[in-house]
């Protein structure tokens, strides 16, 4: 086979496998979209990248010179022998040259969909989770009911009781759980402007801890602390929920209170701010 026959072979090898690696890129998009199969997704990558590979491959073995190549600097002229054979390998790689365009646009089309088949894997991070992450489904006039669902009344605690509240409809959402207090039968001011926040006595803190997430589910009433049992933060119900000894350094999260014409608690609005852990405010 003569060199240019070589040459034509070789281009159509390498065209022939980035056309393939952009099919198997399609196809990895296509499968993923309907809904992924994770053999079908491995086998399809596999020939995608494979394409690629062979076809770098065989332009570098049979279509770039092959070396190495010396050249003699001490004998400047060229002979006609030496005149004649460079005007051979000239001609011969004139074909790979003008096809070069072409195996580029090949390569530009399988990198392009390979590219394509990875950007739809982003979807499985989720959606944007926006503002999500600092509200809570506790809303202006939400119910404050029991773990059984059951309204909240101004007569359901004792000084001294606590009970774990929900908005009204949304029993399941953990960022949403809340410890009820009555810490006093008259209203408590625990901070400057929360004058109104804990109406008959009754303050209610996010039961999220601050510090890991725990669920801070024990309150003393002889001192009036919270505590989180799974590193041992405590937390003044009196004074917002101020951090008093371990690893949490931010007060729990306030929710404001209000008793309705019947006598039934209801939030004025959501938490004064994020529940949870501190980083979820951090880079703010």
């Amino acid at each position: 086979m003569s060199a240019p026959d070589r040459e034509r072979r070789a281009v159509n090898q390498v065209a022939v496998a980035f056309g393939v690696s952009a099919l198997a890129s399609l196809g990895l998009a296509a499968v993923y979209w309907q809904g992924g199969q994770n053999q079908v997704e491995g086998v399809l990558l596999a020939i995608a990248l494979g394409g690629l590979g062979y076809g770098f491959v065989v332009v570098a073995r049979r279509l770039l010179p092959q070396g190495p190549y010396t050249e003699e600097r001490d004998v400047l002229p060229s002979s006609e022998g030496q005149v004649a054979a460079f005007e051979t390998d000239l001609e011969r790689g004139e074909g790979w040259l003008a096809r070069r365009g072409f195996l580029l646009k090949m390569l530009g089309v399988a990198a392009g969909a390979l590219g394509v088949a990875a950007l739809f894997p982003l979807r499985s991070l989720g959606p944007n989770p926006g503002n999500s992450l600092r509200r809570t489904k506790w809303r202006r006039g939400s119910l404050v009911v029991d773990e059984q669902g059951e309204p909240v009344r101004v007569r359901t605690l004792e000084v001294g009781g606590v009970l774990t509240v929900f908005p009204e409809g949304h029993l399941e959402r953990e960022d949403s759980q809340t410890l009820l207090i009555r810490i006093s039968d008259e209203n408590v001011v625990t901070r400057k402007g929360r004058e109104d926040w804990a109406p008959e006595g009754y303050v209610a803190y996010s039961k999220v801890c601050t510090h890991a997430g725990c669920p801070v589910g024990l309150y003393q009433q002889d001192v009036k602390r919270l505590l989180c049992p799974c590193h041992q933060s405590s937390f003044d119900a009196v004074e917002g929920a101020r951090p008093m000894f371990g690893p949490a350094t931010r007060s729990l999260p306030q929710l404001p209170l209000m008793v309705d014409d019947n006598g039934l608690l209801r939030a004025q609005d959501d938490y004064d701010e994020p529940i949870g852990p501190g980083f979820w405010d951090r880079g703010r």
